[in-house]
Formats: structure tokens, sequence, C-alpha cells
């Protein structure tokens, strides 16, 4: 399918603010200037701008040029899905933010299906000893579980935030995996989680989860330090 040129534009535009030439606070040319730049109708740059404005990069000013917004601080989802896009490798930082993440959501989430769904989320774990010991196959199954597991909760903002991130978070696990050392902790944590949830003990498997989200920050954080803690 072929890109829209207002796609291209709003892509352009926030390179631009990422790259530092357009810088906070800083006013965009008027929408006449910009039409005349790309070479397109004022409406074109007004999709664009709306684009930008809501995924948290730009403030449209009524009669006034739009003016580039501290997107790390007045930013949303959609921000940090375009920050990481624009990286042809996901920086070792953005992976522990979404760690730490995962500690406060993962458990939660998992909870909730446990408590209403016990059984349909054991079953998910059925194709895991037939998972490749590679890095795809590893990525590949942590999000099917991980995003099954928050179809089951009853809250469905936990299922629109991963869906938010699924190609970023498989990329960012591809990395993670890469790892044997990691590949062969989360196997011994899917098969410690499993004994849990067959007992029916969600109590421990909500910790055995927080537990091994927080290993997943250290094994990396030893990893960025060149295996020294």
């Amino acid at each position: 399918m072929k890109e829209r040129s207002s796609d291209i534009i709003a892509r352009d535009i926030s390179r631009a603010i990422l790259g530092g030439d357009l810088n906070i606070q800083e006013s965009l040319q008027s929408e006449r200037d910009l039409a005349a730049h790309y070479k397109v109708g004022r409406p074109t740059i007004r999709e664009a701008l709306q684009r930008l404005e809501r995924d948290g990069w730009i403030t449209s000013r009524k009669g006034m040029p739009a003016v580039v917004k501290d997107y790390w601080k007045q930013g949303n989802l959609m921000t940090i899905v375009t920050i990481l896009q624009h990286e042809e490798e996901i920086p070792d930082e953005f992976i522990i933010y979404m760690l730490e993440l995962r500690v406060s959501i993962t458990p939660a989430y998992f909870r909730d299906a446990l408590e209403n769904s016990r059984l349909k989320v054991i079953s998910l774990f059925v194709p895991f000893e037939d998972v490749p010991d590679d890095v795809h196959g590893y990525a590949d199954f942590d999000w099917h579980i991980q995003h099954q597991v928050a179809m089951l909760s009853h809250n469905p903002i936990y299922l629109l935030v991963l869906n938010s991130f699924k190609e970023i978070y498989i990329r960012m696990a591809e990395k993670y995996f890469m790892d044997p050392a990691h590949r062969e902790a989360s196997r011994q944590y899917y098969h410690t989680l499993l004994e849990w949830m067959l007992k029916g003990d969600v109590q421990q498997a909500e910790q055995t989860i927080h537990d091994m989200m927080i290993t997943s920050i250290q094994l990396w954080k030893q990893k960025m330090n060149g295996g020294n803690e």
C-alpha cells in the first residue's frame, strides 16, 4: 500500500524534532510555507500536523504556526512508539525502561487472568516445549503469552498498551533473547510459573512473575556492563 503524503511529512517533521533541527518550543513554518516546501496542498499539511499533535509532538495554535512540545514530558504512548520506530537498533536504555514497565503491569494482568480464566492461561504454555532454542522462537512465544494473557484480563487497558508496542516489543525481545543465558533463565521461569498455576496458587504465580521481571532487568544491566555486576 502506497504511503500517504501526510504520513511521510509527519515522519519527516518528527525526525527533524528528534534530530534537533527543530527545538522544543520552536515554531514550525506556517501551513502555507510547509505546503510550498513539500509541494502538496494545505489540507495534506493540516492532516500531517493533526497526526503530529495527536502523537504528542506539537501543539497547534489557532491562526499561528504550531509549536514543538517537550515530547518527553508532554508526549504519549505514540510518541514513544515513533521514537523507537526511528531507531534502527533499540537502545539498551529503552529496553531497561520497558522491562521496568513490565514489572509494574505484567504481574497485574496475569493475576487478573488467572483469577478468571486459569485453565485458559495454563493452556497457553502447552506449546512451549516445542519452542526452538533460538532468538525468534523465544521472542514470538513471549509476545504470544503476554498478548493472550492480557486479552484474558478483564481490564482492556493492558491489551491496548501491549498492542501499542507490538512491533517494538518483539524487536526488543529478540535483542534480549540473543543471550543464551537469558533464554535459559526464561525457560526455568516458565516451568516454575506453570507449576504454581497448576497448583492454583495465584499469589505465588504473581510473585514468581514479579521476581522474574526484576531478574530480567538485572540480567540486561549485567549484559550492558560487559557481564559484570
